[in-house]
């Protein structure tokens, strides 16, 4: 369960300015829908079935985020920087994660359907016969690469 609530997390987050500052906080299984986190320094945060539908989170720091099974439907990650990031078994379908640093990310059975990953540094990538690309096709039917151009 989540550190903080989701009234909580609002109210801190209108203390905060312009670029929230949630490290390492847990935040697992929180509705975070369509908050803006532009900017948000949550360098190592939980996120585990964390609810995240909507929400932006452009030039983020979420680099070695766990946010396993999180549902993070039409999310706005363009320029995030993700490095390490955990995304198992996430629901980023239609997500838009442009010039996002993805680099060493797990994407094991995550679903990429229609997402867009244009830009985005995807070297080091893991990936399983689970994980659904943003054209549909399976795990090493697609290729990373092929989804930046």
């Amino acid at each position: 369960m989540a550190e903080i609530s989701r009234k909580e997390l609002i109210l801190a987050l209108v203390s905060a300015g312009t670029t929230p500052r949630l490290a390492g906080v847990d935040l697992n299984a929180l509705d975070m829908t369509r908050l803006d986190l532009t900017g948000a320094n949550m360098r190592g945060a939980k996120l585990q079935a964390a609810t995240l539908r909507e929400s932006i989170l452009r030039a983020a720091n979420l680099s070695y985020v766990d946010a396993t099974t999180a549902v993070m439907i039409g999310i706005d990650l363009d320029g995030s920087n993700c490095t390490g990031i955990n995304f198992t078994r996430t629901n980023l379908t239609s997500s838009r994660l442009t010039n996002a640093n993805l680099s060493g990310a797990t994407l094991n059975g995550a679903n990429l359907l229609n997402a867009n990953m244009k830009g985005a540094n995807v070297n080091g990538v893991k990936f399983d016969e689970n994980t659904t690309w943003p054209d549909g096709k399976k795990g090493s039917q697609g290729n990373p690469q092929n989804y930046t151009l």
